[in-house]
């Protein structure tokens, strides 16, 4: 048998059909995966919160019928389960952040593409960073005043001539 993914892992979590996916072995898996996040969960503890947190929710009527891990968390936090079984809470918030922040990568490297064209593709990455920082944080920008960034270019050594 394979190792499982981290998607299958979080599949693991989802409550419909009364947690029919939910896995224990693939679950405590995702201690690996967020090492980080997770160091002082020993693999024990987790499993151990796994089984008791799937037999109190899987007959509990408030826990039927979500949708998604989204309704999942929202119940945890309204029901006071995410004291309970806080290293759950942390995998369903983990689980939560995982599109968010696949979209932000993706975002990024789409932008890359728009601003590393094929006559701008010699720059430096120094170069390429500040232009994506630009490009990406648009609205940031757009609240600096034009003067202030000319008076800080003024104030630059090496310049040919006075803006």
């Amino acid at each position: 048998m394979s190792k499982p993914s981290l998607l299958q892992c979080v599949l693991c979590l989802n409550p419909a059909k009364s947690f029919a996916a939910f896995d224990v072995n693939k679950l405590s898996r995702m201690n690996k995966f967020y090492a980080n996040d997770l160091i002082d969960v020993p693999e024990v503890a987790l499993r151990h919160q796994l089984k008791n947190y799937v037999t109190n929710v899987r007959y509990n009527p408030k826990f039927a019928m979500f949708k998604g891990l989204s309704d999942l968390c929202a119940k945890f936090i309204e029901t006071n389960k995410c004291n309970t079984f806080a290293m759950v809470y942390k995998l369903l918030k983990l689980a939560l952040l995982l599109p968010v922040t696949t979209a932000s990568v993706e975002r990024v490297f789409s932008t890359m593409k728009v601003v590393k064209s094929n006559l701008c593709n010699k720059m430096s990455d120094q170069w390429l960073n500040d232009r994506l920082v630009t490009y990406i944080e648009k609205d940031v920008l757009l609240t600096i005043n034009n003067d202030v960034v000319l008076a800080h270019f003024q104030q630059m050594d090496r310049r040919r001539f006075s803006l």
